[in-house]
């Protein structure tokens, strides 16, 4: 984790890593650890992967114990409850990939790529009871590419984020770092992703808004619609003019097929070509590979 990794260089006396409990991974389902537990071991850190940390006593005797001047969160998943955010001098400093107020929540990133936003950021902030509500230490902004993804932004803002938390810390211990509070009229919200975002509403949205969905929703929920009944997952997706679609208004998805391409009629008038797909129980292709193996006639829908 890039954000242990430069704690560590920096000299900071890390006591205590706390992650989450090893997972199941891949087919074989081998519990495998979480990338800063594997991190804290290399470097002689210990380790605690409790289960909950809300009402586990012996957890909390251990940190106490521990007497920390700050507490680092970075993604942790879990809710720190009240006895913890008042126990370090300095506070439980989380960093957040957005830019507060924007974008609070569980999946920020995602989210602000979804909406296809110009850029985004990193905020590091002291911690409280409420969902991402608390003071302002440190920003710093990101651009976002046209063509990048939710997957590329979490990379570059995990590398991005690291020297932030590195430097919000010295600023906390040497004065120059106030905390600032938010202002809380301009918070919008990024709740936790669900299965349904993924589905690609012809009707609803534009070619680029749906491009731009697929792109946040990267690795999970992706981008899919039904065809004949049975899921449709579309892996790439590009936004294509009316010049190569054809001219006159057609209903929102429509499928079109111009040069062994697949196209599908969007809002506003906008085209969408699906360049790789999967039917469901089925591999994945390119298009031109699905449509030798599944004739469509222009005219056919997908999402009806």
């Amino acid at each position: 984790m890039p954000t242990l990794q430069a704690l560590i260089a920096a000299g900071h006396d890390v006591a205590l890593v706390v992650s989450q409990p090893d997972k199941p991974v891949g087919r074989s389902q081998t519990l495998t650890a979480p990338p800063v537990k594997q991190t804290a071991l290399a470097a002689g850190i210990p380790v605690t992967q409790p289960e909950k940390i809300r009402s586990n006593a012996e957890f909390r005797a251990q940190l106490e114990a521990t007497a920390p001047e700050a507490i680092v969160v970075v993604a942790y998943g879990r809710i720190i409850p009240p006895w913890m955010l008042a126990l370090p001098r300095l506070g439980c400093i989380n960093l957040h990939g957005s830019l507060l107020p924007k974008y609070r929540g569980a999946a920020p990133i995602q989210w602000a790529v979804a909406m296809g936003d110009a850029f985004t950021g990193n905020t590091t902030m002291l911690l409280e009871e409420g969902l991402d509500t608390g003071p302002i230490l440190r920003q710093r902004t990101v651009a976002i590419e046209p063509d990048q993804t939710a997957i590329d932004l979490f990379d570059i803002l995990a590398r991005e984020g690291a020297p932030l938390v590195v430097e919000t810390l010295a600023g906390l211990v040497n004065g120059t770092v106030q905390p600032q509070p938010q202002n809380h009229s301009f918070a919008t919200f990024a709740p936790l992703l669900d299965r349904e975002d993924g589905r690609m509403d012809f009707a609803a949205r534009t070619a680029h808004d749906l491009l731009n969905r697929w792109r946040g929703f990267q690795p999970w929920p992706g981008a899919f619609t039904t065809l004949d009944g049975k899921k449709l997952i579309a892996h790439r997706i590009q936004v294509e003019g009316l010049d190569i679609a054809g001219e006159g208004i057609v209903e929102p998805g429509t499928i079109r097929i111009v040069d062994k391409r697949l196209l599908v009629a969007c809002a506003l008038e906008t085209w969408l070509e699906l360049v790789e797909v999967q039917l469901e129980g089925k591999k994945r292709m390119t298009a031109a590979e699905f449509l030798r193996g599944n004739p469509l006639a222009d005219g056919a829908r997908l999402g009806a």
